[in-house]
């Protein structure tokens, strides 16, 4: 059923609605019209709509770097792999002085009138400083302290030379002082003071019928800056039959006193030509 709307009242008489009847809402008496609500996406599509932005942007973030990278690797042309950073074992090295020639097993030194093993790999050939108890010298050394504190470098040695003036020597006869000289020479020139000397052999020997004098001692000491503290050394003074004998000059420091035995095997097998 319908009434009429006549703009100020609605009419007394009602009628059934039906086709042809246009039914009209009072401005007035009808009810509000609800908003129209927003439609909610699911949970999922406000999650995937929210992050989508996030991930766009990391994505190309990423990207950049890593096309950024290899542009900068590839200019520097200098990639390095990573196996290389930690030097093998079987990389050769450097050497640390010169090398004797392929195949020598003995040190011949013409000038002082003797010969003696070469020790190996690792011994290098001498090319250091002239050593101030002869007029030359020959052998064969390494390095076992770059720097010490007085500027200077340390090192195991196993030279040769002949004898220089100023230790008294007369013949065969003043071996044993003329050696005694040497010896407290050595220990003022070579080594950090204060230090204490322990004498281990001081002897007479033949060398291929030679006159020769041995002195082997043992020094210790306790200074600043030094990697050793002490060292075996021994010292061998040949009559060769020359104006000059030959000195032969062995010291090993404590740092590596694995190698004490090359004392007792260049002595054994020291030869006069």
């Amino acid at each position: 059923m319908v009434r009429w709307w006549d703009g100020a009242s609605w009419s007394d008489v009602a009628t059934p609605a039906g086709p042809g009847v246009a039914v009209q809402s009072s401005p007035v008496l009808a009810p509000p019209v609800r908003a129209a609500e927003p439609v909610l996406g699911t949970p999922w599509s406000q999650d995937r709509a929210g992050r989508t932005p996030w991930i766009v942007g990391i994505s190309l973030l990423v990207l950049v770097a890593v096309v950024g990278t290899a542009l900068f690797l590839g200019s520097s042309g200098e990639a390095t792999p990573a196996a290389d950073a930690i030097p093998s074992a079987t990389q050769q090295q450097p050497p640390a002085g010169p090398t004797f020639p392929p195949g020598t097993v003995r040190i011949i030194d013409d000038v002082a009138g003797i010969s003696y093993p070469y020790l190996g790999t690792g011994w290098y050939e001498w090319a250091l400083w002239q050593q101030e108890e002869t007029t030359n010298t020959a052998g064969q050394y390494f390095t076992t302290q770059e720097l010490t504190p007085d500027g200077q470098t340390f090192i195991a040695q196993c030279s040769s030379g002949p004898l220089a003036d100023g230790f008294g020597y007369a013949g065969p006869s003043t071996l044993q002082t003329t050696l005694a000289a040497v010896a407290d020479r050595v220990r003022l020139a070579h080594y950090p003071a204060p230090n204490e000397r322990k004498v281990l052999r001081d002897e007479d020997r033949t060398v291929d019928g030679h006159a020769a004098r041995l002195y082997e001692f043992q020094l210790s000491w306790d200074v600043a800056g030094y990697d050793a503290t002490g060292e075996r050394a021994a010292l061998l003074l040949i009559d060769v039959g020359r104006p000059a004998p030959a000195l032969l000059y062995i010291s090993i420091p404590n740092t590596h006193a694995e190698l004490y035995g090359v004392i007792d095997q260049v002595l054994d097998a020291v030869h006069v030509p």
